[in-house]
């Protein structure tokens, strides 16, 4: 495991680092809303999925759903946080014309889920902990349309009521990576315990990312005191839903930070939006603070109380968790920590490699899994769930090649006709006559009949093993040529040995 490294922003004035915090809201995993039991299915048609509290019709009043509780609770518990048994829900006033209330119902001072941590693993190999502030639940509002008539905006409610976890982290994420990297870690922890299905696409799971600089060694001082003096003012990046965006948009608004600060203008606190067309930050509005919401008690809703006996018995419950899936492959197929974290941290993939790895070689079934097929599936583009080779397959590819019908080399040629969707690899190998040759005598007539066609080949291994070389270079191109005349196909170990036979070696 490497040391963590720093993002550093240099200026005219001298060095800036940048401290990011995350504001994370997950759609909860359930059937019916936070208060009503109008139905959560996605892509209804607009306004099919409200009911009359939804609407805010006069004299509704919401109830809470037990159900959501509960998610609250196994995602405060995957987080290491701390359950709180008792928390209230609070109105927070403001005006959106897609919030027919008026007002939000969210938790303020008592969220339902307190302090905890996570440990993240960054893409350079090093890990860092993130501290998680609070987790409340909240309502959603319900959605604008904008472009469907020139002159009017349309409002679809489909989503209002619906019920969100905001999971809010410290300031300890420190680069665009990091930020990457914590919420995909996050999203693997929530699709984990199936309390929200982490779908970014459809909004599933979306950030605000809070942006600020200082100069370097201010955020040490931060952490020692305490002090958000020693940091710079924040501003607010609304509604993320992309990794690779996310890291574009610190990156742009950092360095603009920076570049404002030291030509003496003022960084404004405001909610920003990040433009993908651009790859630029543009304000939204001036930042909201507390006392701007006019945060009071919901009436209408008493205080949560939860038994801790139902707490422990939901912690009882719990799947397996990322880190302790890591753990699993580390120990049961010797994964190093790197591996075994990008796995984890990815629900699909890691059942993937489990299917390949089950009852073969773990490395052997990593090195495929993360190098082959990954690599692939990056430079196409698509998902693990749109792999043109199943698991099954790519099993059945390296049971070819732990056989030894096949080479290494050969191997990613079946690969490759596999994923063009010519058949399983055993069926490819049979019809393009692509076993390997473990014939001694096979081999044996090729070695001999590059041996007797290149003497200078000879004379030039011969002097380097005179000069001590126990593995003279020469000898492989020896080797080479074998495996060019058997097309590929002779078993490299014996190649090996009856050529340093035959040269004396």
């Amino acid at each position: 495991m490497t040391d963590r490294t720093s993002y550093i922003i240099e200026g005219d004035t001298g060095d800036w680092e940048v401290v990011i915090g995350m504001e994370v809201h997950a759609q909860v995993a359930t059937n019916s809303k936070l208060f009503s039991g109008a139905p959560t299915k996605f892509g209804a048609d607009p306004n099919c999925n409200v009911s009359l509290v939804d609407a805010a019709m006069p004299g509704m009043l919401p109830v809470i759903n037990r159900g959501c509780v509960e998610q609250a609770v196994r995602t405060g518990l995957g987080l290491n946080a701390k359950i709180n048994l008792w928390s209230r829900f609070d109105r927070k006033n403001y005006f959106y014309p897609d919030l027919p209330q008026g007002y939000q119902i969210s938790q303020f001072q008592y969220p339902i889920v307190g302090e905890g941590e996570i440990e993240v693993e960054a893409e350079d190999g090093y890990s860092f902990i993130v501290g998680i502030e609070r987790l409340h639940l909240e309502q959603d509002a319900g959605k604008s349309i904008h472009d469907l008539d020139p002159n009017a905006t349309y409002v679809d409610l489909n989503r209002s009521g619906v019920a969100l976890m905001e999971i809010v982290s410290k300031p300890d994420i420190r680069s665009p990576g990091e930020a990457a990297a914590y919420l995909k870690k996050l999203r693997a922890i929530v699709v984990a315990l199936g309390s929200s299905d982490g779908d970014m696409e459809k909004g599933n799971l979306r950030a605000d990312v809070n942006v600020s600089v200082c100069k370097v060694g201010n955020y040490a001082k931060f952490k020692e005191t305490g002090d958000f003096g020693f940091l710079g003012t924040r501003r607010e990046i609304k509604n993320m839903n992309s990794f690779r965006f996310i890291q574009q948009a610190i990156e742009f608004e950092a360095r603009d930070q920076v570049e404002k600060i030291e030509r003496g203008d003022k960084v404004d606190q405001e909610t920003i939006l990040f433009d993908t067309t651009t790859g630029e930050t543009r304000s939204m509005r001036s930042k909201e603070d507390a006392h701007d919401y006019r945060y009071f008690p919901d009436p209408d809703l008493l205080p949560l109380e939860i038994d801790q006996a139902w707490v422990d018995e939901i912690r009882a419950s719990l799947p397996e968790l990322p880190d302790q899936k890591k753990q699993r492959f580390m120990d049961d197929y010797g994964l190093k920590a790197y591996d075994a974290a990008v796995l984890a941290a990815d629900y699909d993939k890691a059942d993937y490699f489990e299917a390949v790895a089950k009852g073969r070689d773990g490395k052997m079934a990593v090195n495929w899994v993360a190098n082959e097929l990954f690599g692939r599936l990056n430079k196409e583009d698509l998902t693990i769930a749109e792999s043109p080779v199943s698991a099954k397959h790519l099993g059945e590819l390296l049971d070819l090649i732990k056989s030894g019908e096949i080479s290494g080399k050969i191997a990613k040629t079946v690969f490759e006709k596999v994923w063009d969707g010519q058949g399983a690899p055993a069926a490819i190998v049979e019809k393009e006559g692509l076993k390997q040759v473990s014939d001694t005598g096979a081999i044996e007539k090729i070695v001999d009949d590059i041996i007797a066609a290149n003497p200078a080949q000879v004379e030039q291994v011969q002097a380097q093993k005179a000069e001590g070389h126990a593995k003279p270079k020469a000898l492989g191109w020896f080797v080479g040529q074998v495996m060019k005349a058997s097309q590929g196909k002779a078993n490299p170990q014996a190649v090996n040995e009856i050529l340093k036979a035959k040269l004396d070696l």
